[in-house]
């Protein structure tokens, strides 16, 4: 990996220690083909699932009509999460606030989850045909 790579992630995830909920809202400032927002989403709700457990939370997820935000959704949909799209949740049930963004570093795309007390983040090389992995995962908890 690229040594300016590993310097973004450890300042991504370091810098932000301040802050106590992690990612408030949605953005993605690169656009991304279907299918490397379903590789990206399939792999980091796998990830999330490792540090939560899978379908074990309600996620509380803004509608987003992007191709990432439709991929993210039927992910966390796939990995037996209950996602809630609109205002009427059980306040009984406490969801996990799910939010993300996919920003352009060096011709890749970094993509940080927050769900809950968890950021997860990792950096991807995509096409219109896919994404693979440029990058370990980089896990933060608050």
């Amino acid at each position: 990996m690229q040594k300016p790579l590993q310097c973004l992630l450890v300042l991504v995830l370091s810098g932000c220690t301040t802050a106590t909920d992690g990612l408030t809202d949605n953005s993605a400032s690169r656009e991304l083909s279907s299918p490397a927002a379903s590789a990206i989403a399939g792999d980091l709700v796998s990830r999330l699932a490792e540090q939560v457990g899978p379908g074990t939370n309600t996620i509380k997820l803004n509608e987003d009509a992007s191709p990432f935000g439709q991929a993210m959704e039927a992910a966390l949909k796939g990995w037996g999460y209950a996602v809630s799209t609109d205002q009427k949740i059980d306040e009984k049930k406490r969801p996990l606030e799910f939010a993300y963004a996919v920003d352009d570093f060096e011709g890749q795309a970094l993509v940080r989850i927050s769900a809950g007390s968890i950021e997860l983040a990792r950096a991807y090389a995509t096409s219109a045909t896919g994404a693979s992995p440029a990058s370990p995962v980089s896990v933060r908890r608050n």
